[in-house]
C-alpha cells in the first residue's frame, strides 16, 4: 500500500483530494499548516469526519517572511498563493521524507483561481517547492501530465478525477456519493485575501518592516489606529478584545495603556512612540473610556516603566482620521 500526505484546508476540494486517494486504497495523512492569516479549525474537523490522520504546524515565521516578499507576488490583495502553496509542499516535503511518505498530494483544481492554479502555475508551484516529481492532483489528475507516482503504480490514474473550471458542480455531486455531507463554503478563510485586513497589513509591513506573527495578531485585535510614522495603536472595542489584547501584551516590545479611574478599553502601542506618541495615544484610550467628556482622564502607561499620563479625550472627529 502507498502512503501519501496531502495539504487539507478542510475545504472541499481538499477533503475530496483525500478521500479520491483513501477510495482507491491509499494510506492518507494530511497536514494543516497555521500562521496568523489562517488557521486548522476546519482542517480538524474534517479530518475527523473522513477518519484521516492529521498533523498540525504553525509555520507563523517562515511564512510570514514570505509575505513579505513573495517571488511570484500578490493577487488582488496581499495573497501571494503561487508562493504560499509553493512553501506548503515545501514542508509537507520535508515530512514525507522524514516519516517515508511515498508523495505528496493537494485539492488544487486545474482552472479554478485563473492566477494560481492554470497550468504555468500548477508548474511553478511544483518546481519552487523542490518537489515537483512527488505532487499529485487528484482532483484534475487527468488532466495534467502522468505523474511518476502513476507510473509507479502509487496511484490509479483511472481512478483519479478530470475536473476544471470555476464551478463546483462536479465537487458537489463526489461529495454527495461519497457521503461528505457538511464542508464549508467555497472562499474565505485566509485573511491575506480580505481587502480590510491586508490595508492594515500593508500598513504594519511599510512601517514596521521587522514585523513578527504576534504584531500581526494585533491587527485582528480591535480597532486600529496609525499614531505616527513610528508606531500604531490596537485598542479593544469590547471585554473580549481586551482580554486578546492583553495575552499579546510585551512589556519588552510594547506599551500597555489603560483608564485609570474609569472603566474602558485597554491599548497596545507598538513600535518606536516618543513622548508626544504615547500622549497621542493616552488621548485615544481616554476617548473611547466612561471618562470621554472630562477634561482630563488619568491614563496608565505600563511597559518598560509605569507612569500616569493626564490626556484630554481626543475627539471623533481627530480620532477618525487616523483609524485604519
Amino acid at each position: 500500500m502507498s502512503k501519501a500526505i496531502g495539504l487539507l484546508s478542510g475545504g472541499l476540494d481538499s477533503s475530496l483530494a483525500a478521500l479520491a486517494l483513501k477510495r482507491q486504497g491509499v494510506d492518507v495523512t494530511c497536514v494543516s499548516f497555521v500562521t496568523p492569516f489562517f488557521g486548522s479549525a476546519k482542517a480538524e474537523k474534517a479530518a475527523a469526519a473522513m477518519g484521516i490522520p492529521l498533523l498540525v504546524r504553525n509555520i507563523s515565521e517562515v511564512h510570514l517572511a514570505m509575505v513579505k516578499n513573495p517571488k511570484y507576488g500578490y493577487g488582488k490583495n496581499m495573497n501571494p498563493c503561487i508562493d504560499c502553496h509553493a512553501m506548503m509542499f515545501r514542508l509537507a516535503g520535508r515530512i514525507m521524507e522524514e516519516e517515508g511518505f511515498d508523495f505528496l498530494f493537494s485539492g488544487e483544481v486545474l482552472g479554478q483561481r485563473p492566477m494560481s492554479q492554470n497550468l504555468n502555475a500548477l508548474k511553478a508551484v511544483g518546481n519552487y517547492s523542490g518537489h515537483a516529481d512527488r505532487i499529485l492532483r487528484p482532483l484534475s489528475a487527468r488532466l495534467l501530465p502522468v505523474t511518476p507516482m502513476e507510473e509507479q503504480g502509487l496511484a490509479d490514474r483511472e481512478l483519479l478525477l478530470d475536473i476544471q473550471g470555476r464551478s463546483r458542480r462536479r465537487q458537489q455531486e463526489l461529495a454527495a456519493d461519497w457521503g461528505l455531507l457538511d464542508y464549508p463554503a467555497s472562499g474565505g478563510g485566509c485573511l491575506l485575501t480580505e481587502p480590510a485586513f491586508t490595508d492594515r497589513l500593508r500598513d504594519l509591513v511599510r512601517f514596521e518592516p521587522a514585523c513578527d506573527p504576534t504584531d500581526v495578531e494585533l491587527l485582528k485585535a480591535g480597532r486600529q489606529f496609525r499614531i505616527s510614522e513610528r508606531c500604531k495603536l490596537a485598542m479593544g472595542r469590547n471585554q473580549e478584545d481586551n482580554e486578546r489584547l492583553k495575552s499579546l501584551y510585551r512589556p519588552d516590545r510594547n506599551y500597555l495603556l489603560r483608564n485609570q479611574n474609569y472603566t474602558g478599553p485597554l491599548g497596545i502601542l507598538s513600535g518606536e512612540p516618543d513622548e508626544a506618541d504615547l500622549e497621542k495615544a493616552a488621548a485615544l484610550v481616554a476617548s473611547y473610556g466612561r471618562g470621554q467628556n472630562e477634561p482630563l482622564v488619568d491614563v496608565v502607561v505600563e511597559g518598560r516603566s509605569v507612569q500616569i499620563l493626564s490626556a484630554a479625550p481626543m475627539s471623533r472627529d481627530e480620532s477618525s482620521r487616523i483609524i485604519l
